[in-house]
């Protein structure tokens, strides 16, 4: 039978021996040779775009799934709201990283979306595409995340914890299908720097069938 999935991007994530909560110093040893992916504009495929570059890596324990972004910038972009104990709306308009998570690929239409901003505002959504809404705003992740704001870099650190995402753990051997986003700048679609890490060939990130594949290793 042949794959719904139309991506060829491939990566695997390592194991670490213990849980850590993000502090978006990404100068500790946990990531220090771990491989990073490069990041892409959204519909062009190996098309990059000046001043912004934006590399992503990953690593997991069998409980959490863990993240870190470096955000090249030249202006940054992002609601002034400080309280930061609430999700955000619609914080893809501004300055954010996201990641969206299939951890059950033979459920095309099904994953969960996670975004954080330069000043640390936050959202999580569980999404269905065959339903209507397809977000559901209500789901709550309980992930964690940290961020730091450098001249012309910006950071990110995510700690995602898979039971909320309906696993009992990550096992070595699994297959997920994954794919990594950042939104900069200031406009609509076409105004805005939009990436991908497997790029969408579509105006949308919600492309399911463009999600590339992360293999879990030892």
């Amino acid at each position: 039978m042949a794959s719904i999935y139309t991506s060829n991007y491939t990566t695997s994530a390592y194991s670490i021996p213990e849980n850590f909560t993000p502090n978006a110093d990404l100068n500790k040893a946990v990531w220090q040779d771990v491989p990073k992916l490069k990041l892409e504009h959204f519909r062009k495929p190996k098309s990059y775009i000046p001043r912004i570059d934006t590399q992503v890596a990953v690593v997991y324990t069998p409980s959490h799934f863990y993240l870190a972004y470096w955000c090249q910038y030249f202006e940054i972009n992002h609601f002034k709201s400080e309280n930061l104990d609430v999700e955000f709306w619609q914080l893809w308009d501004k300055d954010v990283v996201e990641v969206f998570i299939n951890p059950f690929p033979e459920q095309i239409n099904t994953y969960f979306e996670f975004e954080v901003a330069p000043n640390n505002q936050w959202i999580d959504l569980a999404i269905n595409l065959d339903n209507e809404p397809v977000l559901n705003v209500n789901w709550d992740s309980g992930f964690t995340h940290a961020t730091r704001i450098y001249t012309k870099t910006w950071v990110c650190e995510m700690s995602i914890p898979v039971k909320s995402m309906g696993l009992k753990q990550i096992d070595p051997g699994m297959n997920w299908r994954i794919n990594f986003y950042r939104c900069d700048g200031i406009g609509n679609v076409d105004q805005r720097r939009l990436l991908a890490w497997s790029p969408t060939l579509d105006n949308s990130f919600h492309i399911p069938q463009r999600f590339g594949t992360i293999h879990f290793q030892k």
